[in-house]
């Protein structure tokens, strides 16, 4: 009998350290569990809730409520100028839209620089900046890059032409001048002084345009300047100056010779 209750009080102990074994494990894994939430939690990207457009959206267009949504966005990467909040979106009202001034893909977030003020009118005054004018460009400068130019590009203006009686030159005038719209010709913004400069020179001669690479932030060299003789390569033949010769002074005097008159030189004085 007391075998009997040796043996139960074995196995009794062992099923109690098993038991004590298997909550250690178990407490051990919830604790790994937990340790790992706890490191996804603290590495997890926090978003936060933007505007973006609910479809594609041109320039020119109006941007109403039923055009965009709510999307997540990660905090730590927030673009400058987002909408966060209806009202800073529509702050006159969902009834006040704004104006597209760069064209936009649905979901990509909606920011100050690619829409005009609420309430702004609609058409070209609505895309141009303060202070700056808008200049169209005659179709048969642009018919070689049909299909390629897009509103945001900027381009660089040659001059073509002739001053005076010199040769014709071919000359960069303006630099980095932005397109602001395409319909129906391409539309680009400049200061007030380009656009005089501009009426100037397409009277006087003809513009030529070349995109300029999105990546390239730099000004163009203005003074970049050429004519046939240079693009050829032909220099221009050296004219010297021949010394002028002055001939030495020769005086004369008048004798009578009979009735002849004669002139004989003499000595100069002074």
């Amino acid at each position: 009998m007391r075998a009997v209750f040796g043996l139960v009080l074995i196995v009794g102990m062992g099923l109690a350290g098993f038991a004590v074994y298997m909550v250690n494990q178990y407490m051990d894994t919830q604790s790994s569990e937990l340790q790992r939430e706890r490191q996804r939690a603290a590495s997890a990207i926090r978003t936060v809730d933007i505007y973006a457009p609910s479809r594609n959206l041109t320039y020119g267009d109006l941007l109403r409520i039923d055009d965009v949504k709510i999307i997540k966005y990660a905090r730590d990467f927030l673009p400058q100028g987002v909408f966060a909040t209806e009202e800073e979106l529509f702050p006159e009202g969902v009834d006040t839209p704004r104006v597209v001034r760069i064209p936009m893909q649905a979901n990509e977030p909606i920011l100050t620089a690619k829409v005009t003020e609420a309430g702004a009118p609609q058409g070209i005054t609505a895309l141009l900046d303060p202070g700056m004018r808008a200049f169209p460009l005659p179709r048969g400068m642009t018919q070689a890059f049909d299909g390629e130019l897009r509103t945001s590009d900027r381009i660089d203006l040659y001059w073509i032409g002739r001053v005076g009686n010199g040769p014709n030159i071919s000359r960069l005038v303006k630099s980095r001048l932005e397109i602001i719209s395409m319909a129906p010709s391409v539309v680009i913004q400049v200061s007030q002084e380009d656009f005089a400069d501009l009426q100037v020179l397409n009277s006087a001669g003809s513009l030529s345009l070349t995109p300029v690479g999105r990546d390239d932030l730099e000004l163009g060299d203005l003074s970049i300047e050429t004519n046939i003789q240079d693009a050829l390569g032909i220099e221009a033949p050296v004219v010297v100056e021949q010394e002028e010769v002055i001939a030495p002074e020769r005086c004369f005097v008048t004798q009578r010779s009979g009735t002849e008159r004669i002139q004989v030189e003499v000595e100069c004085t002074d």
